[in-house]
Order: C-alpha cells, then sequence, then structure tokens
C-alpha cells in the first residue's frame, strides 16, 4: 500500500456501494412526511427591533454593532433550498482503528444526505475540503451526484486540510441562503472561526466525525506529535483531543448545529434524530 497512492477507502463495490447509499438516504428519510431539511430553506426579509421572547439565535448582529440597539431577522415561509456539502478529503480522515474509517463515512454520508435532500426537490452541491478540487454547485440530477460519490471514494494519504479556506472562498461566492453541512473531523484550527463566519448568512450543520483512538484512550503517556495535515508540533498525552467542549458551546452559540459521530457507534439513529431535532427546532423557534 502505497501512501501517494490512490485506493477505495471502504470493503464495497460499486454495486453494494450505491445499494449502501440509497439505503441510507431511505433511512434518512422514513417516517418524514416533509423533507428533513425543511425548515432550513427560510428565505431572509427583513430585520427589526428586538422583542421579549424573540430567539437569540436571529438576532442580526451586523444591524445591532452599527446602531447599537439590538434587531433580529425576519424570514418569510419554508421553502426548499439548496443543500451545500462539505466533505473532508484530507489525510486524518483515512487514520482509523474501525472496519470503516471516517473517511469512508464521510462519502457515505454525503450520499445519503444528498439523495435524501434530492428526493424532497431540494438541489444538492459538494465541495471537498482536502486538497483536491472538486466542486459541483446544486443539482437535482441523482445521476450525476452518484458520479461525484464515486469520485469521493478514491483517497490519498497526503492531503492536507483546507476547511476553514475553502468556506471562506465559498461564502462570497453563494447568493442565495443556503444550508452548509460541514462532515469533517475538525482537524483544522480554523475550522470553527470559518464556520461561524458561514452562519451569519446561511444555516449550518457540522457532522464531526470522530475514530475512538482521538479520544485520548491510547495510555501511550506523554509524548511529541505532529498534526499530519498542518505541520503543527505538540505535547500530547494518552486522553489528549482535537476537539474540545468549549468549541461545541461557540458552535452552538453561533448558531450551528452539531452532532458528534464516533465511528465505533451506531450512526444513522444518531443522525437521524438530529435531523429530526432541526426541523421541530425550526418550526417552532
Amino acid at each position: 500500500m502505497h501512501a501517494t497512492g490512490q485506493l477505495t477507502h471502504d470493503p464495497l463495490d460499486a454495486r453494494q456501494f450505491e445499494i449502501a447509499v440509497r439505503r441510507l438516504a431511505n433511512a434518512l428519510s422514513y417516517g418524514q412526511e416533509s423533507s428533513p431539511f425543511l425548515g432550513a430553506g427560510i428565505e431572509y426579509v427583513q430585520s427589526r427591533l428586538y422583542q421579549s421572547g424573540d430567539p437569540v439565535k436571529f438576532i442580526d448582529w451586523r444591524i445591532t454593532g452599527r446602531t447599537g440597539k439590538y434587531h433580529v431577522k425576519e424570514y418569510e415561509a419554508p421553502k426548499q433550498m439548496p443543500v451545500y456539502l462539505l466533505v473532508d478529503t484530507s489525510a486524518s480522515m483515512c487514520v482509523s482503528s474501525q472496519r470503516l474509517s471516517k473517511y469512508a463515512w464521510a462519502v457515505q454520508l454525503a450520499g445519503g444526505l444528498a439523495l435524501a435532500a434530492v428526493e424532497h426537490m431540494n438541489p444538492v452541491g459538494l465541495m471537498t475540503v482536502g486538497e483536491r478540487d472538486l466542486h459541483h454547485t446544486p443539482s437535482l440530477a441523482r445521476n450525476a451526484i452518484m458520479q461525484w460519490l464515486h469520485q469521493l471514494r478514491h483517497y490519498r494519504f497526503v492531503e492536507g486540510t483546507t476547511l476553514g479556506k475553502r468556506i471562506r472562498e465559498l461564502i462570497p461566492r453563494v447568493e442565495q441562503r443556503c444550508l452548509f453541512v460541514v462532515i469533517s473531523d475538525l482537524h483544522d484550527t480554523d475550522a470553527i472561526p470559518a464556520i461561524k463566519l458561514m452562519a451569519h448568512d446561511h444555516d449550518c450543520a457540522v457532522l464531526h466525525l470522530e475514530d475512538p483512538a482521538e479520544r485520548g484512550h491510547t495510555r501511550g503517556g506523554i509524548f511529541r506529535a505532529l498534526e499530519a495535515e498542518t505541520g503543527t508540533e505538540f505535547v500530547a498525552h494518552g486522553r489528549s483531543r482535537f476537539f474540545s467542549n468549549e468549541e461545541t458551546h461557540t458552535l452552538a452559540r453561533a448558531g450551528v448545529d452539531y452532532l458528534l459521530l464516533p465511528t465505533d457507534a451506531p450512526i444513522v439513529p444518531r443522525l437521524r434524530h438530529f435531523l429530526k431535532s432541526r426541523k421541530s427546532t425550526r418550526r417552532t423557534g
């Protein structure tokens, strides 16, 4: 196995992979009368002065900062909206202690979410946030989605992370409000600031994939390490973690929906509950 080669990173052949993705899409949509993404598809209309009882998450910080008075954003009725999947293809996603790596799960999740969205007429776009340049604008074409999923199944061990950079490049190009779904292990130090920036004008959700080896149970004592993607040196110990609870709270305060998905635990039920919770929250919020 050569570090610079391109390999498929799951045990499924092409046909089995497509079946798995379609089953996942059906599982995510099952029992939901409308799109699991409905409620995110609201268009900004105007901002008005804050009133007691208004959700804090809708505060318009730009106008609030300019006027010195709290304003909230108002939106029109929910409608279908584009979904952008930001899939991490960097090297750390390929490292795995499980049968399916974070990377293999990311590709399957991207496929399931894409087909579930298209089934409910939400166009889907894709951008990779490693070093390869794979970018597809939102589309409702299922065949096109399957094509870029098969492209995604190939990975390289040498890709660095560009999550924060790609988000900052993409924001000015998107003219209408979208739902951005980040599927990553969040090893990019610029990820959280960039996602918070994106949440100013868009609906954002983060699916954080975590291998059990990242939870700090290596029992390796204290050691010096080098982060494979960024080249950053650090001192770690057997319980070091890349992502802290404080960062989770930071995302929540920015109005970003966050879900941790350990690869050694059932993923689909957690994701179904997450999507259902997002939908109900936006209908009552």
